[in-house]
């Protein structure tokens, strides 16, 4: 696995080392011994998929609240994303700052988002399937969100929406 921190502190894109052959290509997703030798949370309390019928679907932008802040390994097995991060960790020094990556059944890159991030993606084509490797496990009272759109952030969508859940639609501005 390749590590590639982003402008984001703290924040990694993860290429796959591929071993290939005549066959195809063999590579680790995901190793602990790893992300432990970045300094990367190597824990993994849930696994999710995410499913979604039409390009221009947008996600986000998501997270959950202390104490059950989560960080996220997310790729793309199907399909292609943008994905989006917006680091709120107050005393960072890229607090309030974005970073998109696009993540494709193509590229084989993947997306390490640490703790105290936003997060919401939108997809590129139709049929798209995202894989969430999640570090705590989902806690309904400490989701929190804000505005795919707000202006506090300044995210440039490659995109208008086509599909947005009427929860996304309605979250607050960042305050």
């Amino acid at each position: 696995m390749i590590f590639t921190e982003i402008k984001l502190k703290g924040a990694f894109v993860v290429e796959l080392k591929k071993n290939q052959d005549a066959r195809g290509f063999f590579s680790r997703t995901f190793c602990r011994k790893e992300f432990e030798a970045q300094g990367l949370d190597p824990n993994i309390a849930q696994a999710n998929i995410s499913f979604n019928l039409k390009k221009g679907t947008l996600r986000g932008m998501h997270l959950q609240k202390a104490p059950y802040s989560e960080s996220k390994l997310v790729s793309c097995a199907r399909g292609a994303i943008f994905d989006v991060i917006v680091d709120l960790r107050v005393n960072s020094s890229t607090y309030r700052q974005w970073a998109g990556e696009e993540l494709t059944e193509d590229n084989y890159k993947a997306l390490y988002i640490p703790k105290g991030f936003a997060h919401g993606f939108m997809t590129l084509k139709d049929d798209t399937v995202v894989s969430y490797f999640m570090s705590q496990f989902y806690e309904p009272g400490s989701e929190a969100g804000f505005r795919y759109d707000d202006p506090a952030f300044g995210i440039s969508w490659p995109i208008k929406p086509v599909v947005i859940a009427d929860k996304d639609k309605n979250w607050p501005n960042y305050v």
